[in-house]
């Protein structure tokens, strides 16, 4: 594991998060493409693949593995930082 501030520019990671968003009843981050009702703002958890890191403002953009969804979290924010070893990589 490594702390965010210690990572190499280049090489790939990924991390835990939690994100205040717009969930659906089922908790999911929305809008999605299901017909399930939105819940209204919430915490949403999830694990995702770093995609930018603003050490100034302390902000990473992490790609949500599960919902495929975009955010833009602050540094207290996640956790278990750690190497990304690529199966499939993301498609650009």
């Amino acid at each position: 594991m490594y702390d965010i501030k210690d990572i190499k520019p280049g090489n790939p990671y990924a991390c835990k998060f939690k994100v205040k968003t717009m969930l659906d009843q089922l908790g999911r981050p929305a809008p999605n493409l299901s017909d399930t009702p939105l819940k209204g703002q919430g915490m949403y958890e999830g694990f995702g693949v770093l995609l930018q890191r603003d050490t100034e403002q302390e902000l990473v953009k992490i790609q949500d593995e599960k919902s495929k969804k975009e955010f833009v979290v602050p540094f207290s924010d996640i956790w278990d930082v750690d190497d990304v070893e690529w199966t499939n990589p993301l498609a650009d």
